[in-house]
């Protein structure tokens, strides 16, 4: 046993403050826990926002999906049933004069007045006199007067809608998904879903690339996870499309589109017009007629040959002068790419151009939103457009249902499971939280839709969380009594 006083146990205890020695190993310290990286703390967030939104959004966002994808197929539908109006029985070799053709719509249909009239733009295909102010036509619609460009007869009228001259068939089924035929009031679902929509596809989005890729897997699955493997592989497909749609679809609703319109406007980003003011001293002679007809002033092939000359193409609508002061304006109404939308401005006294409007020369966002609207609406691109439509569409209905499969099946397939825990949020760093809720008060204020519902998610969720929290510590004070 050693006498050196350095190595005796209480002397060294004494000087450096060391528990005695023992028989065992010293045990390293514990390494301490690692953080929570910020992702693992708002993926709770994430999937009870993605969850709650589905369960409540999704039965609009299933009106809306079904009613798109009839909506994508009302423009082949519209040729079938309408082809005898918007055809012709014979291509022949010289087509009349417009003036002629409106004549002749005319005598057929004398009540209303001559809002606009879209010659024929192919061969094959009549030329359309729309007639305002016609009893039991609707006052946003127009009567559209079919007539053959070659022999004038007429082949039929019809109720027109829009800018891209929708008939009944296509009418019927646009309001049905815009509004439900349910006016102004019904237009705010469509608007909800369009301001849910992205939320649920990008929330959807981020909780599928988070999980491990070994639990995306579909092929050799079963039950619940297999729901949730084609659930997430077809959403993630599908996303781009969902927000894309979720974007177009409010750029033309009733609050987030004014307030687009509002910043567009403050940031010089308005969609032009022509200025339709007739120019000159000439302005007021002979504008203006009572008769309800087209001709004005030098009349409608005059106007349409000035047109021509700035390198109007067809398809081409000539609206005539509102009143005395006012010009004709004939504007190019083709929606599908490349677009033509340059527009004229004519003197209806004298027959020449008082002002021009190219396409080319819109704002770049105003040239945005008109192939979004388009491409939206399945006019840019035709038929593959139409199409990619109808798939998005059905993809967005089998998200849905299999969304509801999934809860069901969280329940063991006898009833549907419990919704994901709450209290998430408090789980999320500050760091993170605040600047979450900034960015998401700001985007609820410039969408309605979206902010003015998340909040009633959050009071109900909070309200219900202190209703469960009061039941249970009123059944464990009972218990202990």
């Amino acid at each position: 046993m050693s006498t050196d006083p350095s190595t005796s146990p209480a002397l060294g205890l004494a000087r450096a403050g060391e528990e005695p020695p023992s028989d065992e190993a010293p045990k390293a310290d514990p390494a301490p826990a690692p953080s929570p990286s910020p992702w693992a703390s708002l993926r709770p967030l994430v999937l009870r926002l993605h969850f709650y939104a589905g369960v409540f959004v999704a039965p609009f966002l299933l009106i809306a999906a079904v009613t798109g994808f009839l909506y994508a197929g009302a423009f082949q539908a519209e040729r079938l049933v309408y082809a005898h109006e918007m055809t012709v029985a014979k291509v022949g070799d010289t087509k009349l004069p417009i003036s002629e053709q409106v004549t002749a719509a005319r005598k057929a249909h004398p009540e209303g007045t001559v809002s606009a009239v879209r010659p024929s733009p192919e061969d094959d295909a009549t030329t359309r006199v729309l007639l305002a102010g016609v009893k039991g036509i609707d006052p946003d619609h127009t009567l559209a007067v079919f007539v053959d460009p070659y022999t004038g007869k007429v082949r039929g009228a019809l109720e027109q809608y829009g800018s891209t001259g929708a008939l009944p068939l296509r009418t019927w089924i646009d309001e049905f998904h815009r509004d439900l035929h349910l006016g102004d009031t019904g237009r705010l679902y469509s608007e909800f879903a369009a301001s849910w929509l992205w939320v649920i596809a990008g929330g959807g989005l981020v909780l599928w690339f988070s999980r491990r890729r070994a639990l995306r897997k579909v092929r050799g699955t079963s039950g619940r996870r297999r729901t949730l493997g084609l659930h997430g592989t077809v959403g993630v497909w599908a996303a781009a499309g969902f927000v894309f749609l979720s974007a177009t679809g409010l750029t033309w609703s009733t609050y987030a589109g004014a307030n687009i319109d509002t910043l567009r406007t403050s940031l010089g980003q308005a969609t032009p017009s022509v200025s339709s003011a007739a120019g000159g001293d000439h302005a007021g002679h002979g504008a203006a007629a009572s008769s309800g007809d087209a001709e004005h002033g030098v009349g409608l092939d005059k106007v349409l040959a000035a047109a021509r000359s700035e390198g109007l193409t067809d398809p081409v609508e000539i609206v005539p002068p509102a009143d005395a002061e006012s010009a004709y304006v004939v504007k190019q109404v083709q929606r599908s790419w490349p677009e033509k939308q340059d527009s004229v401005a004519v003197d209806p006294a004298t027959g020449e151009v008082t002002d021009v409007l190219r396409f080319a020369d819109y704002p770049l966002l105003a040239k945005l939103t008109r192939w979004g609207i388009d491409l939206h609406t399945g006019i840019l691109f035709g038929l593959v457009n139409q199409i990619a439509l109808m798939a998005l569409a059905l993809s967005l209905v089998l998200l849905i249902v299999w969304g509801y499969r999934m809860w069901w099946q969280r329940g063991r397939g006898s009833s549907f499971g419990r919704p994901i825990p709450r209290g998430a949020w408090q789980q999320v760093p500050p760091q993170i939280l605040v600047p979450c809720v900034a960015a998401t008060a700001v985007l609820g204020y410039f969408v309605p839709l979206l902010g003015i519902p998340l909040a009633g998610f959050l009071v109900a969720d909070v309200v219900l969380g202190e209703i469960a929290h009061r039941r249970r510590r009123g059944a464990a004070e009972a218990a202990v009594k």
